[in-house]
């Protein structure tokens, strides 16, 4: 605390928080110029670039970003809804830092839980002054999604939305479901059962791509979904009712990676072989189904594809002026692990 009662923090030369004019000053040059280098913005020669970049680490500046989105009006802020719970979501956010980071722009998160609303986390990234919404995986009617972008650009990650005027950045899921079918019975399964995700439009999606891959395959006898969710504790639950019954399938497929490790838990604590009596398959290529004691075959979303591309939809309305929504559907990839093998 300085003489005058000021707590004010202190930069690199002892005084009060450095300012873009004293890392001009000690480089020489305009505060114009410093900022051209400050924000990225092309023109300033290489040499130029890193001896502003080096005089403003040595004097530890570090951008007002409130004072600059007042100045100019604007944030630069994206807004991303996560569920807190996903791996996959996880990772979907480290590559959209990189994307925003690229053109100029960071990144607001706000989380759904079991105790927060897709609602509630909405209006934090409305409050934040976020100029763009990129939701991932939501939930809400297409009606809702629908009036809040006609506050700002939305770009739905991961999930259809028909008719509201959104961009939309997602993966094939049904053709995903698909290859994964495919695979299995070109292994010589038959009884393949699958693991439902809920009511959502993703889960709808990825249960039509069995159905039909099963019908495709001329298995409609063989067709048998089970009730489950987005959970590891849906995978364990349906695992263990399995058992119970007696009927055990030769491979089980299920909504996503977090099921299929639930699945896998309750088999093999049963003392169930995988992949020798049963075969058991994800879908999100998650950061856990890589891990050696999984070993989960699954399904690749491209997550850093769609969230370069949801980057580039939001940069395109804000800066670009595009204002015709349009949809993005990338071919998902089967990755095979060690979940899989022909049935006994």
């Amino acid at each position: 605390m300085d003489g005058t009662g000021s707590d004010a923090p202190t930069g690199a030369l002892g005084a009060s928080r450095p300012r873009l004019e004293d890392v001009a000053a000690r480089v020489g040059l305009s505060t114009a110029s410093v900022s051209l280098v400050l924000r990225g913005v092309p023109g300033p020669s290489e040499r130029t670039r890193q001896r502003v970049l080096k005089a403003a680490a040595d004097l530890g500046y570090r951008p007002d970003r409130t004072a600059s989105a007042l100045a100019s009006k604007r944030s630069r802020l994206l807004g991303v809804m996560i569920d807190v719970h996903s791996a996959f979501q996880a990772e979907l956010v480290e590559h959209l830092h990189t994307a925003a980071e690229e053109v100029g722009y960071d990144l607001v998160l706000s989380t759904h839980t079991r105790t927060r609303t897709e609602s509630t986390a909405i209006e934090t990234l409305l409050a934040f002054r976020c100029e763009a919404l990129i939701l991932l995986g939501p939930v809400a009617p297409a009606a809702v999604l629908a009036d809040l972008g006609r506050q700002v650009p939305v770009i739905s990650l991961g999930r259809r939305v028909s008719g509201a005027g959104l961009d939309v950045v997602r993966s094939a899921d049904d053709d995903g479901v698909g290859q994964i079918v495919d695979h299995l019975v070109g292994l010589g399964h038959r009884a393949i059962v699958y693991v439902d995700g809920g009511k959502g439009v993703i889960a709808t999606d990825r249960r039509r791509g069995y159905r039909a891959a099963m019908r495709g395959h001329g298995l409609d006898a063989q067709i048998r979904i089970l009730h489950g969710d987005l959970t590891e504790e849906a995978g364990d639950r349906v695992g263990k009712h399995l058992l119970d019954s007696g009927d055990l399938p030769t491979a089980v497929v299920t909504f996503n990676d977090r099921s299929a490790i639930g699945m896998l838990t309750a088999l093999r604590g049963a003392g169930v072989a995988i992949p020798g009596e049963v075969s058991v398959v994800g879908y999100d290529d998650d950061t856990l189904s890589r891990l050696t004691c999984f070993d989960l075959t699954t399904v690749s979303q491209e997550a850093e594809e769609q969230a370069r591309q949801a980057v580039l939809a939001a940069v395109e309305r804000l800066d670009r002026g595009r204002s015709a929504s349009r949809e993005i559907v990338l071919a998902p990839s089967l990755v095979v692990r060690g979940t899989t093998a022909p049935p006994r």
